[in-house]
């Protein structure tokens, strides 16, 4: 008989293997890329718009593409779909999904929180929401094209 634990053994090498092979692949893929990607962490009470914001002036980037988004807060600001009108809560919520672009001037960024019951909420990421423990941000220039990006952040088709 084979054990659980020789075969979680093998299991765990058998993903590690597949990992590194991956890794292989995305580095191998990267080298021929000219993308740049930033990743950057976010300490406990720093604002996550202002410190997006700022990636844009320290990366030297004219618009750049979130890509995704580990973290939590203990406060959220977002503004509400289609209405002037902003959304604020305090507590712990946990960052669920943080998508869109960000410029110098502008930005248009969504994002989802859920509380500790699982309840989301969901708008347009404004000033105001404050880190709780950390958050990780991965980010790249994917949108650092002013000819196709506007600074709302929004996709412009050129024509040709």
């Amino acid at each position: 008989t084979v054990s659980i634990l020789g075969l979680t053994g093998i299991f765990v090498g058998y993903l590690l293997t597949q990992l590194q092979q991956l890794k292989k692949k995305v580095n191998e893929l990267s080298a021929s890329s000219k993308l740049k990607c930033i990743t950057f962490r976010l300490l406990p009470g720093m604002d996550l718009y202002q410190e997006i914001q700022k990636q844009c002036v320290l990366n030297n980037f004219n618009a750049a593409t979130i890509v995704t988004c580990v973290g939590s807060l203990t406060k959220f600001r977002m503004r509400l779909a289609n209405t002037p009108e902003i959304l604020e809560k305090e507590g712990h919520f946990e960052i669920v999904s943080l998508v869109g672009t960000y410029a110098k001037e502008s930005s248009h960024i969504h994002i989802s929180v859920a509380d500790n019951k699982s309840f989301m909420y969901g708008g347009h990421l404004v000033e105001g929401n404050l880190v709780y423990t950390t958050c990780l941000l991965y980010t790249s220039d994917a949108a650092d094209d002013l000819l196709c990006v506007d600074l709302g952040g929004r996709r412009i088709i050129k024509k040709k």
